[in-house]
Formats: C-alpha cells, sequence, structure tokens
C-alpha cells in the first residue's frame, strides 16, 4: 500500500473564543496545502481514498491540496482523527481497501504515526519536529488481515512546504 501521511497545515489562533476544533487555516497555512497538493500531483502520490480528521483545518487543508488532483478521491471524515494517537490511525487504515491512502490528521498523533510505520527514518531535519503540512510518502507492508504492518514502511519521500518554496 502507499501511505501518505499529512499533518494539517498553519491554523490560526486570531480568534481566541473558537475552540480548537474550529480554527481556520491561516495565509501561510492555504499557501502550504496548495504548495503540498501541487507537490503530491506532481510527483504521482495522488491517493484513492483520504482519511481526515473533522476539524476546520483539516478539511481546509483538504479542500486546497484535492483541487491539484485530475481524478477522483474518496475522503472519510473521521472524528476520532481529531485527537488520534497510534492505535486509532492504526485501526482506520484497516477499514481502507484501496491500493493509496492519505491520512490527514494532527500532532503528535500523525508524527508518532509517521514514525513507527517507518523501517527507518528519514534524515530531514525536520522530520521527529513534523511540522504543519509535513507529509510522508512510504510504501507499507500489509499483514493477513489486511492492516499495515508498523516498521515495515519504505520512505519514499518526505516534505515540508519550506522545502517547496
Amino acid at each position: 500500500m502507499k501511505l501518505i501521511i499529512t499533518r494539517h497545515a498553519k491554523s490560526s489562533w486570531e480568534f481566541p473564543d473558537l475552540m480548537d476544533h474550529d480554527r481556520p487555516l491561516t495565509k501561510r497555512g492555504r499557501r502550504s496545502s496548495d504548495a503540498i497538493g501541487n507537490w503530491l500531483a506532481e510527483k504521482g502520490h495522488i491517493p484513492e481514498t483520504v482519511l481526515s480528521s473533522t476539524s476546520v483545518r483539516t478539511r481546509e487543508t483538504w479542500d486546497r491540496m484535492v483541487q491539484y488532483f485530475a481524478t477522483p478521491v474518496v475522503v472519510r471524515f473521521e472524528a476520532d482523527l481529531y485527537h488520534g494517537g497510534l492505535r486509532s490511525i492504526h485501526y482506520l487504515l484497516a477499514t481502507v481497501a484501496t491500493s493509496s491512502v492519505l491520512v490527514l490528521g494532527h500532532n503528535p498523533g500523525i508524527g508518532h504515526f509517521a514514525e513507527s510505520v517507518l523501517r527507518s527514518l528519514p534524515t530531514h531535519p525536520d522530520f521527529l519536529r513534523y511540522p504543519t503540512a509535513a507529509t510522508l510518502v512510504c510504501e507499507i507492508q500489509l499483514d493477513e488481515a489486511g492492516q499495515v504492518e508498523l516498521g515495515t514502511g519504505e520512505l519514499v519521500d518526505f516534505v515540508v512546504p519550506r522545502d517547496l518554496e
């Protein structure tokens, strides 16, 4: 399976009365979402299915990324990805029957999951920090039950928006 793991783009703290779930993207976040979507399309890393958190910032990140994809993508907004950790993400991936999946979520869960799937980590200086809009592309093995086998992922690519400027 091709697995793409993206953290949402930069979100705003401009409106202190908003609940965390409802925070929108900043201008920088919108630019970063566009850059990541374009990069994925140019590299041919187009998911068949997206599992996304239900937060406003993940929805906005996805809405900006998808405009660069020429083919339709099935999107599932999953509440468990809002504060989802390793087990939540692992469980949700087992419910997907496509060969290319993008998981769009939040730190610390999304960064921890990215570390856990790989056989060896990238040397990129920002990988362990997994900043906003960081995106990992890897090829991962599935076990007999169709679940992602942690620690088997082979790095294909890793990028942060700053790399694309």
